[in-house]
């Protein structure tokens, strides 16, 4: 048994003392106010704050503490000038699809969902109170104004939401679906509320005055708007880590449990997400105190350093590479599954790409076990069969071995997954997954006789993945191809460096290096994303020391932006004078 090291909220350094970090509501009231008795004033026009909220923002919080303490002539909510309900119902139903899981990428934005006639009322009514104090709130508030005196832009990390969502505190944006079930409202999030937003924080965020994280609604923080860009330009010219979360499931293991210092009070640990900007959060850190952003935040300000030019050009204000956890060690199965081949990405779901990924074994104990890909004799149509059966049949179940390879997994091996690859890891194993990040688009074909934590059925996707196996990978070219496809690439005096994937259909390369010393790297203006997969600690330092070296632990995903260029890493503390080894993950560029 190993005493756990990883941390669990690593942050970004960006001032030594709090003092520009305005902690609680009594703080953050006098800043706005006082802000708003220096803010120019236009005559023959009201002055207007701005709160511009992600969805799921407390509004009823807002108002209980900001009213009293700034005493508006007019208290505005721009929720109540959308659309009705039934008309944003229909709105996004066509995006939204009947499916419980998936949807389809859209172009909907904040805009669409304000009714036209009640938002020009709005903003007529605006044009008479001049001189006076107005303060609009809501998603969409800058729309309702666009020209505030001041612009607070109210920001909730998505982990945060799906919480609140799961608690039945919030609703989707425009409706009142409180009692809704979590995933349809984490779904309708996803495919609509998150995309529209976030296409109007692009825009908002870049000139905000003021950014109030409203994660932890006992002690809300407000930072200006030059400490937050001061904050992200400090992200993207250092390594950094995003704030890991973990969630049960009901094939989850214990390793995580104990490796990462989880809580005792799940069941199990299921999924560690500890490298999807998607979802994850950012810490800028203000002396003690820590302001919690979206790491997408990073993503949208500064794309160029973060990503690189090149993986910029093809994938826009979207990380490619995401790095999570599988344990199911101690527990079961994960799901048998496939991923959409491209076409079927593009065509059906408006994606760009489509989700190629890789296990790679932390941890494997002597019994266990990969699904990957079909056997040699493997008769596809009757497999598709079975597997129809088996979800109508309680007392037929569906028979993996009969169909589906079983390669033996050991700690440190690697396998490979193109989309289309019939797929999942067995019982007894911690899987580091690395992927690319088109999203949830992940199609269950067999969930071997059990229930979610709800006590229901999880969702099949049989149709969409019977539609998707790539019934030519079998037994003898998977085990060429995808089973630890290990190729020796360069070594130093303390160091050697391996290639070990991924297939040539994956835009995703990946480099294990073994080491005992300095083990030299560069960037070579492209994003890279590291895993110390063996030893207790490294180092991460700059040569020319353009950032203060950065520690990071066993298990721990951490970021490389494009800006750093050259870097070396060496074991530290306890690890030093062991073997240490870290697998690296980054976009190819070129051949």
């Amino acid at each position: 048994m190993r005493s756990s090291n990883y941390d669990k909220f690593p942050f970004v350094p960006v001032a030594d003392t709090a003092e520009a970090c305005q902690i609680g509501w009594l703080a953050i009231t006098e800043a706005l106010r006082l802000a708003l008795a220096a803010a120019p004033s236009t005559p023959g026009q009201p002055q207007v704050l701005a709160v511009e909220c992600y969805p799921g923002t407390d509004l009823e919080a807002l108002q209980q503490h900001l009213h009293p303490a700034l005493q508006p002539t007019q208290w505005l909510v721009a929720d109540d000038y959308y659309r009705r309900p039934a008309e944003i119902d229909l709105l996004v139903a066509g995006p939204l699809t009947n499916d419980p899981v998936f949807g389809r990428l859209n172009g909907l934005t904040i805009a669409d969902f304000f009714d036209p006639e009640r938002l020009s009322q709005a903003q007529a009514a605006l044009a008479l109170a001049a001189g006076q104090l107005v303060v609009i709130v809501g998603t969409g508030a800058t729309l309702v104004c666009p020209t505030p005196a001041l612009v607070v832009y109210a920001d909730l990390a998505r982990w945060e939401i799906q919480l609140r969502q799961r608690r039945g505190e919030i609703a989707n944006l425009g409706t009142n679906n409180f009692t809704e079930k979590a995933s349809l409202k984490y779904k309708r999030a996803f495919f609509v509320d998150w995309r529209a937003a976030d296409r109007l924080k692009k825009q908002v965020l870049p000139q905000a005055d003021f950014l109030l994280d409203t994660n932890d609604p006992a002690a809300p923080k407000l930072i200006t708007g030059p400490d937050l860009r001061a904050g992200l330009a400090a992200a993207v010219r250092r390594p950094f880590r995003v704030v890991p979360f973990f969630d049960p499931g009901p094939w989850g293991g214990q390793w995580l449990r104990e490796v990462c210092d989880l809580p005792d009070g799940p069941a199990n640990y299921a999924w560690g997400f500890d490298c999807v900007p998607e979802e994850n959060s950012l810490l800028l850190g203000f002396g003690e105190a820590r302001v919690e952003i979206p790491s997408l935040n990073l993503v949208y300000a500064h794309p160029r350093e973060l990503l690189g030019e090149a993986v910029h050009g093809r994938f826009g204000t979207e990380f490619p590479i995401r790095f999570d956890f599988l344990d199911t060690m101690g527990g079961g199965n994960l799901s048998l599954q496939v991923h959409p081949l491209t076409e079927y990405a593009q065509d059906q779901f408006g994606l760009a790409y489509t989700q190629d990924e890789s296990y790679y074994m932390l941890a494997a104990e002597p019994d266990a076990v990969v699904y990957l890909g079909l056997k040699e004799s493997a008769d596809v149509p009757a497999m598709v069969a079975d597997l129809q059966r088996a979800q109508k049949d309680d007392t037929a179940p569906f028979p993996a071995a009969k169909y589906i390879n079983e390669f033996p997994a050991r700690q440190h091996d690697h396998f490979l997954i193109p989309a289309g690859t019939i797929h999942c890891s067995g019982a007894n194993s911690m899987v580091l997954e690395i992927s690319a990040t088109p999203y949830i688009f992940t199609f269950k074909l067999w969930d071997w006789e059990r229930l979610g934590l709800d006590g229901r059925p999880r969702p099949i996707h049989l149709a969409h993945g019977a539609a998707n196996i790539a019934a030519d990978r079998t037994t003898a070219w998977v085990a060429q191809h995808l089973v630890n496809h290990v190729e020796p690439v360069a070594c130093g005096p303390d160091w050697r460096e391996e290639r070990t994937g991924l297939h040539e259909r994956e835009f995703i390369e990946t480099r294990r290096h073994w080491f005992t010393g300095v083990v030299p790297h560069d960037t070579q203006g492209g994003v890279q994303v590291l895993n110390l997969v063996q030893g207790e600690e490294a180092l991460v330092e700059s040569p020319s020391q353009a950032f203060e070296p950065f520690l990071v632990h066993y298990a721990e995903t951490f970021i490389v932006p494009a800006a750093v260029g050259a870097y070396t890493i060496r074991p530290h503390g306890r690890a030093f004078g062991t073997e240490c080894a870290t697998l690296k993950a980054y976009v190819r560029t070129r051949p």
